[in-house]
């Protein structure tokens, strides 16, 4: 039965919706989780502001040896999402050891980045 690898605390610091993409690619960021146990993950994903309160409890499930690519425009609790042009930070929170990944791909003009980067893992 294979084991769970991983941490169950994530941390993202650094997150960033742009209000305009230029071109055919839409700018957007991902958390990226691998999942290698063969159980279910149940994540809870907590998002903060500078300014304003958290978006809080907002449920995600990656399955059992398998990966998941979470679009952060996407995460929503109750209808309320992450405002597009607002800094913010990310928590990720899982019943089991997961890796955590955080990809931007930027579009805001003609020569597009992509940055990648491992997420802050809490023990």
């Amino acid at each position: 039965m294979p084991s769970a690898t991983g941490e169950k605390v994530w941390i993202i610091p650094d997150g960033y919706i742009p209000e305009l993409s230029s071109g055919a690619l839409t700018s957007h960021e991902s958390i990226c989780v691998l999942n290698t146990a063969s159980e279910d993950a149940e994540l809870t994903i907590t998002i903060f502001f500078e300014d304003r309160d958290p978006i809080e409890n907002i449920a995600e499930v990656v399955p059992a040896r398998r990966t998941k690519h979470i679009r952060t425009s996407s995460l929503n609790n109750e209808g309320t999402y992450i405002p597009v042009g607002v800094p913010y930070a990310i928590e990720v929170k899982s019943n089991i050891p997961i890796i955590v990944q955080y990809s931007r791909l930027d579009a805001t003009q003609a020569e597009n980045a992509l940055m990648s980067v491992i997420a802050y893992p809490i023990k």
